[in-house]
């Protein structure tokens, strides 16, 4: 059973607490059995905006999780808890994996554990953070940043973001997907890890790609191309480019490719469909071609992929 230990201190942000505690706290069993052992951590009683909580444990106990996580807090013009960075540091030390929430960034910048590694924090202090520790290389444009023992996301929605794909890292994506559908929200966003590539999916609405996304998803088996995409939504394509560009943040053929890959993860890892099979299912052809283009995506084999995420 992983150990998850969430450190609190005063003035912390509660969107991102409660998205800590939503996916790690609660009993998602019926999902993963056993989920994860969950502790709260604190130097005592602790005021959350207008919530007073009382962690069941000291700082000391984060020593002793697998994964320690960091809500950003309201006040960033002020150094972290001096006792809270310590407490970091000794687990990161200890051999724990460490993941900030948007401005928890600065908490792992003032451990020392983002020096010589890439990192994240929410747009707006992304300039701050590399001012104070120029030894990361802050980048502000993505959703998280994985080095694997030291993750950080940007502000709010990102934090559930890093969240499921530690999930998705710990018990793959069939469970990682299942909490997102409990959720309602979308279970892959454009993230910052090849080997778990994120699937631009953007929020229903009226957009206009609302309509094309969905048809585009029930015929992966078949080989679209960017005129058949632009003629099913009525639109020339170069003005379908640029809508896919403003909505998912990719191309066409881009967002085509990535929604395969990630079709063949979840064939792979919930169904004993072969290779040959499931290439043909997610319009690769050949699964010679499935390979190729999984291995330099995800970055191991489809068997290899299966191996370790397969029940």
């Amino acid at each position: 059973m992983p150990r998850v230990a969430l450190a609190v201190t005063d003035g912390m942000l509660h969107y991102e607490l409660s998205v800590a505690l939503e996916i790690f706290g609660s009993d998602l069993s019926h999902v993963v059995d056993p989920w994860y052992s969950f502790a709260l951590c604190g130097p005592g009683p602790v005021r959350v905006d207008r919530f007073l909580l009382e962690p069941e444990h000291g700082l000391d106990r984060l020593a002793e999780a697998d994964t320690v996580i960091v809500p950003g807090w309201a006040d960033t013009d002020r150094e972290p808890s001096p006792e809270l960075v310590a407490a970091v540091r000794a687990a990161h030390r200890a051999g724990a994996r460490v993941a900030s929430l948007c401005t928890g960034a600065f908490v792992l910048g003032a451990a020392g554990l983002l020096d010589g590694r890439r990192s994240t924090t929410h747009w707006a202090h992304t300039r701050e953070l590399a001012r104070r520790h120029p030894a990361t290389t802050v980048d502000p444009d993505v959703l998280y940043v994985d080095n694997g023992d030291v993750l950080t996301s940007a502000g709010k929605a990102a934090a559930m973001d890093l969240c499921l794909h530690l999930v998705r890292l710990d018990h793959g994506s069939a469970a990682a997907n299942r909490i997102a559908r409990r959720l309602v929200i979308p279970p892959h966003r454009d993230g910052g890890q090849a080997q778990f590539i994120a699937t631009p999916l953007p929020a229903p609405g009226h957009h206009p790609l609302a309509a094309l996304l969905p048809w585009a998803l029930a015929r992966l088996d078949r080989p679209l191309t960017v005129e058949d995409l632009a003629r099913r939504a009525g639109l020339s394509s170069r003005h379908l480019a640029r809508h896919f560009k403003h909505i998912t943040g990719t191309t066409p053929l881009n967002w085509l490719h990535t929604q395969r890959i990630r079709r063949a993860q979840e064939l792979l890892e919930t169904t004993d469909a072969t290779v040959d099979s499931i290439a043909e299912t997610t319009g690769m052809g050949t699964a010679t071609t499935l390979r190729r283009h999984f291995h330099r995506t995800v970055g191991v084999p489809p068997d290899a992929y299966r191996r370790t995420f397969r029940p």
